[in-house]
């Protein structure tokens, strides 16, 4: 019985573990797809993310004698995000204001992405003559609680409630803000009604371009974020470009398998961590050889869950479980 408890709680903990950066990613999309935008390049953001959030703590831990716990994490996440603010600063010059299709710049994006933190990552490697990667003393700080060891320690729930990275807590938090802003505030309302119906918003006054710009580009810093926490928290503070491929995939199909839902988000992200956690590590748990062709149907188990759930969506109808309406088309004010 011990054993089936201390199994479960390993479950649970590692599903928080690989869940906490597709958190991220899902929830950045989820504001871009809010305004109107399919943005297709996640993929791209998060490797941006990665690259650009590892490099910020590494530069800045050479640079100072004592690096501070607080400011080495504040700079990783302002380094991510900045990275993927620019990039969908650019997917959104070219489909809001030139009227590209959204569609192929996404794609666009993800190689150009994927490319860039690649060479990111690949340039710090060789001038550093070998890994990068952040000290023990930072790296615990990623990795481990904020919660003291006590409460880590309380039986059978500690673990799972106060045993997780930082990055957790501020995901949660995180889904049930991005929630209360777009079902509650006058902006996000109005980011909404761009989504939906951008004639209907820009006939009451509300400026289409600028909450198209601005979801796109805060949707895709949050998504960058994902990418940084992969890399500091699953990667242990070492640059793994293969380690991220994929993640920005997975983000996209959550943010239909959550309809698109914030707080629908949290427990996505979690389950389809176990689906991402089990085809890596639970061969070797079990000790067990598993062929090839066995490994490839698990690692599609989330996009066949995802294809199932738009099946249902689609069949039921529910106007609160569609995309935004006018999702990935260009909008021409002329037209209206």
């Amino acid at each position: 019985m011990l054993n089936t408890v201390n199994l479960f709680i390993a479950l649970v903990v590692a599903a928080i573990t690989y869940g906490t950066p597709l958190l991220f990613g899902t929830l950045g999309e989820v504001l871009t797809e809010k305004s109107g935008s399919l943005n297709l390049g996640v993929e791209g953001i998060m490797f941006m993310g990665g690259a650009i959030g590892l490099g910020g703590v590494f530069y800045y831990e050479k640079a100072v004698e004592s690096p501070s716990a607080f400011l080495a994490v504040l700079i990783g996440l302002l380094c991510a995000f900045i990275a993927g603010g620019i990039a969908s600063l650019i997917f959104s010059f070219l489909t809001i204001t030139l009227r590209a299709n959204q569609n192929v710049t996404g794609l666009a994006l993800t190689i150009f992405g994927t490319g860039v933190g690649q060479y990111i990552g690949e340039i710090m490697r060789i001038r550093e003559g070998g890994f990068v990667a952040v000290g023990n003393d930072l790296k615990a700080v990623f990795i481990s609680s904020p919660f003291p060891q006590a409460m880590q320690d309380i039986p059978y729930v500690g673990k799972i409630l106060f045993g997780n990275s930082i990055f957790f807590y501020l995901g949660v938090v995180l889904a049930i803000v991005m929630h209360l802003f777009l079902n509650k505030s006058r902006t996000g309302l109005q980011l909404r009604s761009v989504g939906e119906s951008p004639a209907t918003a820009d006939a009451a006054g509300i400026n289409v371009s600028r909450y198209r710009y601005l979801g796109a580009i805060i949707g895709g810093g949050i998504s960058a974020v994902g990418g940084m926490v992969y890399i500091t928290t699953i990667a242990g503070c070492v640059w793994n470009h293969e380690g991220l491929s994929g993640v920005g995939w997975l983000a996209v199909a959550l943010v239909i398998f959550t309809t698109w839902k914030p707080l629908n988000a949290i427990w996505g992200a979690y389950l389809f961590g176990v689906l991402y956690w089990l085809y890596q590590f639970l061969p070797s748990l079990l000790g067990i050889t598993v062929a090839s062709y066995m490994t490839d149907l698990i690692q599609m188990l989330p996009y066949v869950v995802t294809i199932v759930v738009l099946i249902v969506v689609s069949l039921r109808k529910k106007k609160e479980n569609q995309p935004p309406e006018h999702l990935g088309l260009s909008y021409f004010r002329e037209e209206r």
